[in-house]
C-alpha cells in the first residue's frame, strides 16, 4: 500500500497546480498540533518543487511552516543552515520571496550559528 504522503502528494498535483483551497485544506491539518515537524517540512518542499504553479497563498503558508520549525527554539544552527541551503538553493536561482524569509528568519532568531549566517550571506549576496 502506498504511503499516505504519496497519495496526498499525487492527488494534490494532479493538475500541477496548489489552489488556495487546497493551501487552506494543508494549512489546517499541519498547524493543527502547533507544531511543523521536519517530515511536514520535507511535505511541503516536495509540493513547492513539483508542482507547476502555486498560489501566492500556498507560498506565504510554505513560508510561514518553514520558520515555524526553524525557530521553534529561538536558535538557527547549522542543521538548520544545511536544510534552507537545500530548499532555497533547489531551483539555483535566490528569489525575492527567499530573500525576504532569509531576512525575516534572521531577524527573529534569537541566536544565529556562523554556519547558518554564512549560508545567508551566501544567498543575500
Amino acid at each position: 500500500m502506498a504511503d499516505w504522503k504519496s497519495l496526498l502528494r499525487e492527488a494534490l498535483l494532479a493538475d500541477g497546480t496548489i489552489d488556495a483551497h487546497e493551501t487552506a485544506v494543508l494549512k489546517r491539518e499541519i498547524l493543527a498540533d502547533g507544531v511543523v515537524d521536519r517530515e511536514e517540512v520535507e511535505f511541503l518542499t516536495s509540493l513547492r518543487n513539483s508542482a507547476r504553479e502555486l498560489c501566492p497563498e500556498f507560498t506565504a503558508f510554505f513560508f510561514e511552516a518553514l520558520k515555524l520549525h526553524l525557530l521553534a527554539d529561538g536558535v538557527l544552527d547549522a542543521e538548520e543552515g544545511e536544510l534552507v541551503r537545500k530548499i532555497i538553493f533547489a531551483d539555483g536561482v535566490i528569489d525575492d520571496s527567499e530573500r525576504a524569509f532569509l531576512a525575516e528568519l534572521k531577524r527573529e532568531a534569537k541566536s544565529i550559528s556562523p554556519e547558518f549566517e554564512k549560508m545567508s550571506s551566501e544567498a543575500l549576496a
